[in-house]
């Protein structure tokens, strides 16, 4: 017989049990050879354990804390793992460097500012900085924007960093996102390289400048490059898949050919590509750095099976990806996704109402359910129908809906027509048109009182025979002035009021469009925003009820559902779901799965199929938020003005999945918007 004989393991220096503080998937990764490295950490499979981890067995094996760098793409992440470092091993960690790629190449272009022409004491400019900058650059470049209006700072600051971050040409981003600015590439052209001489003039630099002129430094002074190759050995990127071109090409030169990388990421999570992220970083590391090795993470601490099965079974469907099946680490919840088909947006509010109630009676805490979506607009069925229930709710994917400044600025017009005296409005419409500054504006304010109309509200009033003939429009608004007059005829044809939707779509149509797709980097989403709008009112027949309500869903201050005002309160929270990325909950709601809606109407119109996987990547990081419950829901109907009802289309991606895995849910027709549904006195 065989004499026992037991092995003990040796604790680290710190007195950690790796082994046992980790699962045999996330142990292989953290107590690897010094090499290059990916880890393909799958959702809520413990990505910030294994990088913490790693750092700590780094330490705990000779390797000092001045010779890790931890890049992060944002600094609560960086501050979290060092943190819980810290706790682990117990020793002073102010010598690592951990922290965003911007914050890094802040640090070590402070160092070596001489070097590319700049000072010790640059300024970095924010977004405020950088839009009054290129305003001075667009007025000394002395471009005629009387005709047609020229692209807006914000617009002009985005198109320039997607060139930065991508690599890619003017003339590319504009033929692919910005059409509408085509003829004038030129003067855009002018405008950066004015730009760039303005920042280098004033000694500032922008927040791409911080990854460029990093990236540019280390090429130009192989020796600077040295210094930070030899002291940074062992580099930890997080979210490798987000990396763009610039920070592909950091993370290259600090790694060198010696140096450790270990980058931790998903592939089946990319879905940032709009800003730049190349995936193909992720998918070619092994070729990027020959002889890596790759570690896959697959044991998921987050959903129940029933929830993975779904999500394993949908992102196969994507030809360019990693192959991995997460594996939940819980017992069978017993209950499969729910898909819901309903009858339009209103009942799917409804439903998703109702249903959150039922599992709040059942125990469930409001704030351990989410409401995700593809875009923004999709939520106002929703907001309207939490308001109107007093139910709390924390919007996570932007303002409020009728807190935004497209939707106030169309409703100006609406509420001056219906009320003359309305100086807000007036000014708020007014200042839309280019050279109509506060002053001009309360020039043109007293104007229109000096005219007597503001007190006749009893008399219909053809509003383009009266502001035609004023004298203290700005020159550069002439044009867009005579608009403006002509539109408010058509709010008020003959004296009476037109419809809302009608009003909603004279506005766009008029003056507001161009106003967008000069002003707005996110023209599409907005214009989707009043297209809703003028969906929503199209229920309305008269436009003085019809303002009463936007007034109504706008929140208040105190009020239930107004604002977060406190972090630990019990609210249900809506979100986008690239703005719910990282985050979970028991119960998830998935709306609006209609094809055109999600995935992208403009996607499925141009066949592009690299970006119908990234909209299959976000479908399936938004299952992946769900811990015990998801609901995939999707109208039958849409409601549009103007064209009638429109049929749905249920998303293709419900049909990448076995229909076994999910149970249909047959709601009835009742009409839970009836007047006696509910007692809106009363608060949840």
């Amino acid at each position: 017989m065989a004499r026992p004989y037991t092995l003990h393991r040796q604790l680290a220096a710190s007195g950690i049990d790796y082994v046992a503080a980790l699962n045999a998937e996330q142990y292989m990764a953290v107590a690897s050879p010094p090499g290059k490295a990916l880890v393909i950490a799958g959702a809520g499979s413990g990505k910030t354990r294994t990088l913490t981890y790693r750092v700590a067995w780094l330490l705990d094996h000779g390797v000092e804390p001045r010779q890790v760098l931890l890049l992060t793409f944002t600094n609560k992440a960086a501050r979290e793992m060092v943190g819980r470092v810290r706790d682990l091993i117990a020793r002073d960690t102010s010598d690592l460097w951990a922290g965003t790629f911007h914050s890094v190449g802040s640090r070590i272009l402070r160092r070596h500012a001489e070097d590319i022409g700049y000072t010790r004491a640059f300024s970095i400019l924010d977004r405020d900085d950088q839009k009054s900058m290129l305003s001075k650059v667009v007025a000394a470049c002395a471009i005629d924007t009387k005709e047609r209006r020229f692209p807006k700072p914000d617009v002009l600051a985005s198109i320039f960093s997607l060139m930065e971050n991508s690599g890619t040409s003017l003339e590319e981003i504009i033929a692919v996102g910005y059409e509408r600015f085509y003829d004038w590439i030129e003067q855009i052209e002018q405008v950066r390289l004015g730009y760039i001489e303005k920042k280098r003039a004033s000694n500032s630099m922008d927040f791409d400048d911080l990854l460029v002129l990093t990236v540019r430094l280390f090429e130009a002074r192989p020796d600077v490059l040295d210094i930070y190759q030899k002291r940074f050995r062992h580099i930890l990127v997080d979210e490798y898949q987000d990396t763009n071109l610039v920070q592909g090409r950091m993370i290259d030169l600090l790694a060198g050919e010696s140096n450790s990388l270990m980058a931790v990421g998903d592939d089946a999570q990319s879905i940032y590509s709009w800003r730049g992220a190349d995936m193909a970083h992720i998918l070619g590391f092994t070729r990027r750095y020959a002889g890596s090795q790759v570690f896959t993470i697959d044991t998921n601490y987050r959903s129940v099976p029933e929830l993975l099965e779904l999500s394993n079974a949908a992102i196969r469907a994507n030809q360019g990806r990693f192959e991995k099946d997460l594996r939940s680490s819980r017992a069978a919840g017993g209950v499969k996704p729910a898909l819901v088909a309903l009858a339009d947006p209103r009942t799917q509010a409804a439903f998703v109402v109702q249903r959150m109630l039922e599992l709040h009676e059942e125990g469930i805490a409001l704030s351990e359910m989410a409401v995700l979506y593809r875009a923004h607009f999709h939520s106002l069925e929703l907001q309207m129908e939490l308001t109107v229930r007093k139910i709390p709710f924390v919007l996570t994917s932007g303002l409020r809906f009728f807190e935004q400044a497209h939707i106030k600025d169309v409703s100006a017009f609406l509420r001056f027509v219906v009320n003359r005296r309305d100086e807000e409005s007036f000014l708020r419409m007014v200042m839309l048109l280019p050279g109509c500054g506060p002053v001009a504006a309360d020039k043109l304010w007293r104007e229109w009182l000096d005219t007597g109309w503001a007190k006749r509200d009893d008399l219909p009033v053809r509003f383009s025979e009266v502001l035609l003939a004023f004298k203290k429009v700005p020159k550069k608004a002439h044009k867009h002035w005579q608009q403006l007059c002509y539109t408010l005829d058509e709010l008020a044809p003959n004296g009476f009021f037109a419809k809302p939707s009608a009003m909603i779509y004279s506005v766009v149509e008029g003056v507001y469009k161009e106003y967008m797709e000069a002003g707005f980097e996110n023209y599409e989403s907005r214009r989707s925003d009043l297209d809703q709008l003028s969906q929503y009112g199209d229920g309305f027949e008269d436009i003085v009820e019809f303002l009463s309500q936007l007034s109504l869903m706008g929140s208040v201050d105190g009020e239930p559902g107004a604002g977060d005002d406190a972090a630990n309160a019990d609210k249900v929270t809506l979100s986008s779901i690239h703005q719910a990325k990282g985050l979970e909950w028991q119960v998830v709601f998935l709306i609006w799965l209609v094809d055109g809606q999600f995935p992208n109407g403009r996607i499925l119109e141009a066949d592009d199929q690299p970006k119908l996987e990234e909209e299959r990547r976000l479908f399936y990081v938004a299952i992946t938020r769900a811990k015990d419950h998801l609901y995939l829901t999707y109208p039958l109907n849409n409601p549009k003005s103007y064209t009638g009802d429109v049929m749905c289309n249920a998303s293709r991606f419900l049909n990448d999945f076995p229909p076994e895995l999910v149970e249909e849910w047959d709601v009835g027709n009742s009409d839970p918007w009836g007047d006696d549904a509910w007692n809106d006195d009363e608060p949840f």
